[in-house]
């Protein structure tokens, strides 16, 4: 496994690096089709199940799988319900979509390093990334529509010169000397946004990986080094069964503030 690689740092980089597409002439548009390709599979079969379920919801004694999507649905409505005022089966609905798709690309994590690399290699494909939350194009991409969200609320909750008084006269005034000053700093609370929800999860995702990988590589060391790195990847999987899930909550959480505030009047 680890040992059929020049080194560590080969290892880690060969499982860290992306399937890429060149666009054009390949300077600046390139696809990582291993993460489009993982993330839509498995938003295909999460919504897929869900939709399923949610065509034979019943009034009488629920099924197991209906019981499942109801605590699911209660337990994001609960959260949310503290912090969006108002009518919020949007934002209900956003949340559990996020949730789901954020926890299963989270949870790829839990395959071995080398079971979805070596099934690959076999059929001639050499790099693919699991993890789709590992790549800050995903991330990013994710918080991106977020953000467009809350601008797009922004201006249904207060309207166009409710949202541009909002823009140019807060916080500090609407003296017209000001209104750089405050736009400057609305900008800089905008883009501080989708950076903090796209870092904080690429941030953890990415170092789990490193941190498996590492793990991984004390296969090399021999019949002690498998147990050790037996029991080090399964303690490191345990810990995860808590930071997958945690991830996908904050995620979700952090989406309902902001478009929460999106609906505030400053």
């Amino acid at each position: 496994m680890a040992g059929s690689y020049e080194g560590p740092g080969d290892y880690i980089g060969h499982h860290l690096t992306n399937l890429k597409a060149a666009a054009g002439d390949g300077t600046f548009w390139t696809v990582h089709l291993d993460t489009v390709i993982t993330s839509w599979v498995l938003g295909a079969i999460g919504f897929g199940l869900l939709w399923l379920i949610s065509r034979k919801v019943t009034a009488g004694v629920p099924s197991k799988a209906q019981a499942f999507f109801e605590l699911l649905y209660d337990f994001c409505d609960n959260q949310i319900k503290d912090i969006f005022h108002g009518d919020r089966r949007f934002v209900v609905g956003l949340g559990i979509t996020v949730f789901v798709w954020v926890f299963l690309m989270n949870a790829m994590k839990f395959l071995p390093v080398d079971f979805i690399a070596k099934g690959f290699e076999a059929i001639g494909i050499n790099y693919w990334k699991p993890v789709a939350t590992a790549d800050v194009n995903t991330t990013l991409a994710l918080a991106l529509s977020v953000i467009g969200l809350v601008i797009f609320f922004s201006f249904k909750a207060k309207g166009f010169g409710g949202y541009m008084h909002e823009l140019f006269c807060t916080p500090f005034g609407s003296f017209p000397l000001l209104w750089p000053f405050n736009f400057l700093f609305q900008l800089i609370e905008l883009v501080s946004k989708p950076l903090s929800l796209a870092l904080r999860l690429f941030g953890n995702m990415y170092a789990g990986e490193i941190i498996f990988l590492l793990i991984a590589l004390l296969s090399i060391g021999g019949l002690f080094g498998v147990g050790a790195g037996a029991l080090l990847h399964a303690g490191w999987a345990i810990f995860h069964l808590l930071v997958v899930p945690l991830q996908a909550f904050i995620f979700m959480m952090l989406t309902a503030v902001y478009l929460a505030l999106a609906h505030e009047s400053h």
